[in-house]
Protein backbone atom coordinates (compact mmCIF):
# COMPACT_ATOMS: atom_id res chain seq x y z
CA UNK A 1 0.00 0.00 0.00
CA UNK A 2 3.18 2.22 0.76
CA UNK A 3 3.88 2.32 -3.10
CA UNK A 4 0.95 2.83 -4.00
CA UNK A 5 0.23 6.04 -2.05
CA UNK A 6 3.07 7.31 -2.51
CA UNK A 7 2.56 7.28 -6.42
CA UNK A 8 -0.71 9.15 -6.03
CA UNK A 9 1.02 11.63 -4.11
CA UNK A 10 3.60 12.23 -6.41
CA UNK A 11 0.95 12.36 -9.47
CA UNK A 12 -0.80 14.95 -7.18
CA UNK A 13 2.14 16.85 -6.75
CA UNK A 14 2.88 16.56 -10.01
CA UNK A 15 -0.12 17.94 -11.46
CA UNK A 16 1.05 21.15 -9.27
CA UNK A 17 4.25 21.81 -10.40
CA UNK A 18 3.06 21.31 -13.90
CA UNK A 19 -0.08 23.83 -13.30
CA UNK A 20 3.00 26.56 -12.86
CA UNK A 21 5.72 25.69 -15.16
CA UNK A 22 7.56 28.57 -16.30
CA UNK A 23 6.98 26.90 -20.23
CA UNK A 24 3.37 26.53 -20.36
CA UNK A 25 2.22 29.32 -17.88
CA UNK A 26 4.39 31.81 -20.08
CA UNK A 27 3.35 29.87 -23.11
CA UNK A 28 -0.79 30.27 -22.79
CA UNK A 29 -0.35 33.67 -20.87
CA UNK A 30 1.91 35.17 -23.79
CA UNK A 31 -0.73 33.12 -26.65
CA UNK A 32 -3.39 35.45 -25.08
CA UNK A 33 -1.72 38.81 -26.09
CA UNK A 34 -2.67 38.94 -29.64
CA UNK A 35 -1.87 42.59 -29.83
CA UNK A 36 1.35 42.74 -27.88
CA UNK A 37 4.67 41.86 -30.22
CA UNK A 38 7.64 42.75 -28.02
CA UNK A 39 11.23 44.19 -29.41
CA UNK A 40 12.90 42.38 -26.41
CA UNK A 41 12.54 39.87 -23.53
CA UNK A 42 13.91 40.35 -20.28
CA UNK A 43 13.91 36.80 -18.66
CA UNK A 44 15.25 36.43 -14.86
CA UNK A 45 14.99 34.13 -12.20
CA UNK A 46 15.54 30.09 -11.22
CA UNK A 47 12.48 29.54 -13.54
CA UNK A 48 13.61 31.69 -16.70
CA UNK A 49 14.76 29.20 -18.91
CA UNK A 50 11.05 27.60 -19.37
CA UNK A 51 9.25 31.09 -19.47
CA UNK A 52 11.76 32.48 -22.13
CA UNK A 53 11.18 29.25 -24.52
CA UNK A 54 7.62 29.56 -23.13
CA UNK A 55 7.30 33.21 -24.24
CA UNK A 56 9.44 32.29 -28.03
CA UNK A 57 7.30 29.45 -28.34
CA UNK A 58 3.86 31.40 -28.50
CA UNK A 59 5.41 34.91 -30.25
CA UNK A 60 4.07 34.83 -33.96
CA UNK A 61 7.71 36.50 -34.83
CA UNK A 62 11.05 36.20 -33.16
CA UNK A 63 12.43 38.54 -30.65
CA UNK A 64 15.54 38.77 -28.92
CA UNK A 65 16.35 38.06 -25.67
CA UNK A 66 18.36 38.13 -22.30
CA UNK A 67 18.40 35.00 -20.30
CA UNK A 68 19.39 35.26 -16.38
CA UNK A 69 19.31 31.90 -14.41
CA UNK A 70 21.21 29.87 -11.65
CA UNK A 71 24.25 28.08 -12.89
CA UNK A 72 23.46 25.18 -14.55
CA UNK A 73 19.03 25.84 -14.73
CA UNK A 74 19.48 26.71 -18.31
CA UNK A 75 17.52 24.36 -20.84
CA UNK A 76 20.50 23.25 -23.78
CA UNK A 77 17.40 24.35 -26.60
CA UNK A 78 18.46 28.08 -25.25
CA UNK A 79 22.07 27.77 -25.23
CA UNK A 80 21.81 26.84 -28.65
CA UNK A 81 19.37 29.57 -29.89
CA UNK A 82 20.70 32.44 -31.79
CA UNK A 83 18.54 35.29 -29.97
CA UNK A 84 18.82 34.57 -26.96
CA UNK A 85 21.87 35.52 -24.39
CA UNK A 86 21.94 33.08 -21.36
CA UNK A 87 24.00 34.52 -18.51
CA UNK A 88 23.94 32.19 -15.17
CA UNK A 89 24.78 33.67 -11.88
CA UNK A 90 24.68 32.31 -8.04
CA UNK A 91 21.75 31.72 -5.75
CA UNK A 92 21.20 32.73 -3.12
CA UNK A 93 24.04 34.58 -2.75
CA UNK A 94 25.26 36.94 -5.53
CA UNK A 95 28.19 36.07 -7.36
CA UNK A 96 30.30 38.66 -9.68
CA UNK A 97 28.15 37.12 -12.69
CA UNK A 98 25.07 38.18 -10.56
CA UNK A 99 26.76 41.90 -11.18
CA UNK A 100 27.06 41.31 -14.47
CA UNK A 101 23.87 40.31 -15.51
CA UNK A 102 22.29 42.81 -13.33
CA UNK A 103 24.22 45.01 -15.32
CA UNK A 104 23.34 43.50 -18.40
CA UNK A 105 19.89 43.68 -18.43
CA UNK A 106 19.63 47.37 -16.70
CA UNK A 107 21.79 48.10 -19.91
CA UNK A 108 19.44 46.47 -22.16
CA UNK A 109 16.35 47.85 -21.05
CA UNK A 110 17.71 51.35 -21.02
CA UNK A 111 18.70 50.66 -25.05
CA UNK A 112 16.16 50.06 -25.77
CA UNK A 113 14.25 52.65 -27.63
CA UNK A 114 11.00 55.35 -27.62
CA UNK A 115 8.34 53.29 -28.92
CA UNK A 116 9.79 49.55 -28.44
CA UNK A 117 7.79 46.92 -26.35
CA UNK A 118 9.79 45.26 -23.56
CA UNK A 119 8.70 41.78 -22.12
CA UNK A 120 9.76 40.70 -19.01
CA UNK A 121 9.66 37.48 -16.97
CA UNK A 122 10.10 37.88 -13.71
CA UNK A 123 10.79 34.83 -11.00
CA UNK A 124 11.91 33.27 -7.57
CA UNK A 125 15.59 34.13 -7.33
CA UNK A 126 16.05 37.03 -9.53
CA UNK A 127 16.92 39.08 -6.74
CA UNK A 128 20.09 36.80 -6.14
CA UNK A 129 20.83 36.35 -9.99
CA UNK A 130 20.73 40.03 -11.18
CA UNK A 131 22.03 43.00 -8.86
CA UNK A 132 23.61 46.03 -9.37
CA UNK A 133 25.04 47.50 -6.39
CA UNK A 134 25.80 51.22 -5.51
CA UNK A 135 29.56 52.60 -5.06
CA UNK A 136 29.54 52.47 -1.11
CA UNK A 137 28.73 48.76 -1.63
CA UNK A 138 31.33 45.66 -2.13
CA UNK A 139 29.92 42.65 -3.54
CA UNK A 140 31.88 40.90 -0.45
CA UNK A 141 30.26 43.51 1.79
CA UNK A 142 26.49 42.27 -0.11
CA UNK A 143 27.61 38.43 0.22
CA UNK A 144 28.30 38.68 3.69
CA UNK A 145 24.95 40.63 4.63
CA UNK A 146 22.80 38.07 2.47
CA UNK A 147 24.88 35.18 4.15
CA UNK A 148 24.19 36.72 7.76
CA UNK A 149 20.44 37.40 6.58
CA UNK A 150 19.93 33.94 5.30
CA UNK A 151 21.57 32.23 8.52
CA UNK A 152 19.67 34.20 11.28
CA UNK A 153 15.97 32.82 9.55
CA UNK A 154 15.04 36.24 7.88
CA UNK A 155 11.81 34.85 5.58
CA UNK A 156 12.03 36.31 2.08
CA UNK A 157 10.15 39.36 2.56
CA UNK A 158 12.59 40.66 4.88
CA UNK A 159 15.11 39.83 3.04
CA UNK A 160 13.95 41.51 -0.14
CA UNK A 161 13.40 44.48 1.53
CA UNK A 162 16.47 44.88 2.62
CA UNK A 163 17.68 44.14 -1.14
CA UNK A 164 15.30 46.99 -2.37
CA UNK A 165 17.05 49.59 -0.24
CA UNK A 166 20.38 48.63 -1.68
CA UNK A 167 19.87 47.59 -5.11
CA UNK A 168 20.23 50.34 -8.39
CA UNK A 169 17.72 47.55 -9.76
CA UNK A 170 15.32 46.48 -7.55
CA UNK A 171 11.79 48.24 -6.53
CA UNK A 172 11.24 49.07 -9.84
CA UNK A 173 14.57 50.83 -10.83
CA UNK A 174 15.08 48.45 -13.13
CA UNK A 175 11.88 49.59 -15.43
CA UNK A 176 12.59 53.17 -14.67
CA UNK A 177 15.23 52.97 -16.62
CA UNK A 178 13.14 51.74 -19.53
CA UNK A 179 12.53 54.22 -22.24
CA UNK A 180 10.42 52.73 -24.52
CA UNK A 181 6.26 52.63 -24.85
CA UNK A 182 5.34 49.64 -23.32
CA UNK A 183 6.51 46.96 -20.94
CA UNK A 184 4.44 43.96 -19.89
CA UNK A 185 5.11 41.74 -17.07
CA UNK A 186 5.01 38.27 -16.36
CA UNK A 187 5.53 37.10 -12.87
CA UNK A 188 6.01 33.61 -10.90
CA UNK A 189 5.32 34.59 -7.74
CA UNK A 190 7.48 32.85 -4.59
CA UNK A 191 6.46 34.93 -2.25
CA UNK A 192 3.32 35.06 0.65
CA UNK A 193 0.62 37.21 -0.55
CA UNK A 194 2.08 37.69 -4.31
CA UNK A 195 3.43 41.12 -4.42
CA UNK A 196 4.76 42.43 -7.09
CA UNK A 197 6.66 44.81 -5.15
CA UNK A 198 8.56 41.63 -3.02
CA UNK A 199 8.69 39.06 -5.59
CA UNK A 200 12.51 39.87 -7.15
CA UNK A 201 12.40 42.68 -4.73
CA UNK A 202 10.62 44.01 -7.15
CA UNK A 203 12.17 44.09 -10.44
CA UNK A 204 9.30 43.65 -12.03
CA UNK A 205 7.48 46.56 -10.07
CA UNK A 206 6.10 48.80 -12.41
CA UNK A 207 5.23 51.58 -10.39
CA UNK A 208 8.60 54.30 -11.23
CA UNK A 209 8.10 53.04 -14.95
CA UNK A 210 6.70 56.24 -17.45
CA UNK A 211 5.85 53.81 -19.87
CA UNK A 212 2.43 51.77 -20.26
CA UNK A 213 2.62 49.07 -17.90
CA UNK A 214 1.25 45.81 -17.07
CA UNK A 215 1.85 43.10 -14.62
CA UNK A 216 0.11 39.41 -14.45
CA UNK A 217 0.70 36.91 -12.17
CA UNK A 218 0.68 33.36 -14.02
CA UNK A 219 2.32 31.44 -11.35
CA UNK A 220 1.52 31.07 -7.48
CA UNK A 221 1.40 29.20 -4.91
CA UNK A 222 -2.37 28.89 -5.00
CA UNK A 223 -2.20 27.87 -8.59
CA UNK A 224 -0.63 24.91 -7.95
CA UNK A 225 -2.61 23.62 -4.30
CA UNK A 226 -5.27 23.94 -6.78
CA UNK A 227 -4.20 21.96 -9.32
CA UNK A 228 -3.29 19.48 -6.61
CA UNK A 229 -6.70 18.95 -5.10
CA UNK A 230 -8.38 18.51 -8.30
CA UNK A 231 -6.01 16.04 -9.62
CA UNK A 232 -6.77 14.32 -6.11
CA UNK A 233 -10.45 14.71 -6.79
CA UNK A 234 -10.31 13.08 -10.12
CA UNK A 235 -8.27 10.12 -8.73
CA UNK A 236 -11.07 9.42 -5.84
CA UNK A 237 -9.65 10.97 -2.84
CA UNK A 238 -11.36 13.20 -0.37
CA UNK A 239 -9.55 17.12 0.07
CA UNK A 240 -9.93 17.76 3.43
CA UNK A 241 -7.48 20.61 3.61
CA UNK A 242 -6.13 23.05 1.56
CA UNK A 243 -4.09 25.96 2.36
CA UNK A 244 -1.21 28.17 2.35
CA UNK A 245 0.42 28.38 5.63
CA UNK A 246 3.88 27.41 6.50
CA UNK A 247 5.49 30.16 6.79
CA UNK A 248 7.06 29.64 10.65
CA UNK A 249 10.19 28.55 11.92
CA UNK A 250 10.79 24.58 10.63
CA UNK A 251 10.78 23.48 14.04
CA UNK A 252 7.61 25.06 15.27
CA UNK A 253 5.98 24.44 12.08
CA UNK A 254 6.91 20.47 12.22
CA UNK A 255 5.55 20.29 15.86
CA UNK A 256 2.16 22.49 14.42
CA UNK A 257 1.84 20.40 11.58
CA UNK A 258 2.17 17.27 13.32
CA UNK A 259 -0.26 18.16 15.84
CA UNK A 260 -2.82 18.85 13.40
CA UNK A 261 -2.29 15.88 11.29
CA UNK A 262 -2.61 13.77 14.66
CA UNK A 263 -6.43 14.88 15.24
CA UNK A 264 -6.68 14.74 11.75
CA UNK A 265 -9.89 12.35 9.81
CA UNK A 266 -8.70 10.22 6.80
CA UNK A 267 -8.18 12.21 3.77
CA UNK A 268 -5.54 14.60 1.66
CA UNK A 269 -4.29 17.51 3.44
CA UNK A 270 -2.30 20.03 1.36
CA UNK A 271 -0.43 22.90 2.77
CA UNK A 272 1.92 25.03 0.99
CA UNK A 273 4.34 28.13 1.86
CA UNK A 274 7.78 28.71 2.39
CA UNK A 275 9.13 28.17 6.13
CA UNK A 276 12.35 29.51 7.71
CA UNK A 277 15.56 28.08 9.14
CA UNK A 278 17.96 29.67 11.72
CA UNK A 279 21.34 27.50 11.00
CA UNK A 280 23.29 26.06 14.24
CA UNK A 281 26.79 26.88 14.39
CA UNK A 282 28.25 24.48 12.20
CA UNK A 283 25.27 23.26 9.89
CA UNK A 284 25.20 20.18 8.39
CA UNK A 285 24.00 19.48 4.44
CA UNK A 286 20.32 19.79 3.31
CA UNK A 287 17.81 22.44 3.45
CA UNK A 288 14.50 24.15 4.22
CA UNK A 289 12.39 21.46 3.04
CA UNK A 290 14.78 18.45 4.54
CA UNK A 291 14.82 20.06 7.99
CA UNK A 292 11.12 20.29 7.95
CA UNK A 293 10.74 16.08 6.68
CA UNK A 294 12.80 15.12 9.09
CA UNK A 295 11.04 17.18 12.48
CA UNK A 296 8.21 16.28 10.97
CA UNK A 297 8.98 12.58 10.75
CA UNK A 298 10.47 11.97 14.17
CA UNK A 299 6.67 14.01 15.57
CA UNK A 300 4.20 11.35 13.32
CA UNK A 301 6.59 8.59 13.70
CA UNK A 302 4.12 5.07 14.16
CA UNK A 303 1.01 6.84 12.58
CA UNK A 304 -0.08 6.07 9.31
CA UNK A 305 0.40 9.23 7.44
CA UNK A 306 2.09 9.24 3.88
CA UNK A 307 3.87 12.63 3.04
CA UNK A 308 5.14 14.03 -0.54
CA UNK A 309 7.05 17.25 -0.91
CA UNK A 310 9.33 19.16 -3.52
CA UNK A 311 13.02 17.93 -2.75
CA UNK A 312 15.75 20.19 -2.53
CA UNK A 313 16.92 19.46 -6.17
CA UNK A 314 13.76 19.76 -7.55
CA UNK A 315 12.32 23.03 -5.57
CA UNK A 316 15.75 25.13 -7.23
CA UNK A 317 14.91 23.89 -10.87
CA UNK A 318 10.61 24.27 -10.06
CA UNK A 319 10.88 26.94 -7.78
CA UNK A 320 7.61 28.48 -9.61
CA UNK A 321 5.90 27.93 -6.98
CA UNK A 322 6.68 28.67 -2.98
CA UNK A 323 9.05 26.03 -2.22
CA UNK A 324 7.38 23.77 0.08
CA UNK A 325 3.87 22.04 -0.42
CA UNK A 326 3.64 19.35 1.76
CA UNK A 327 0.59 16.57 0.67
CA UNK A 328 -0.32 14.01 3.59
CA UNK A 329 -2.48 11.21 3.04
CA UNK A 330 -3.74 9.61 6.44
CA UNK A 331 -5.31 6.41 6.26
Amino acid sequence: MANTIRQDLQTMFTAGVDAVSGFSATRNAVAQMADFQPDQIVAVGKAASGMCAGALDALAKPCPALLVTKYQHTDQVMHDHSQVTVMEAAHPVPDEQSLAAGQAALDTVAGMPSGSRLLLLVSGGTSALAESLPADMSLQQWQALTSEMLAAGYNIGQINTRRKETSLIKDGKLLAAFNGAEVRVLAISDVEGDDISVIGSGTGDTHRATATASVSLIGTNQVARDAVEAKAISMGFTVKMNRECMYQDVNQLAANLADELLDASPGVYIFGGEPTVELPENPGSGGRNQALALGLAKCIRGVMIFMCWLPEPMAAMARPMLPVALLTVKR
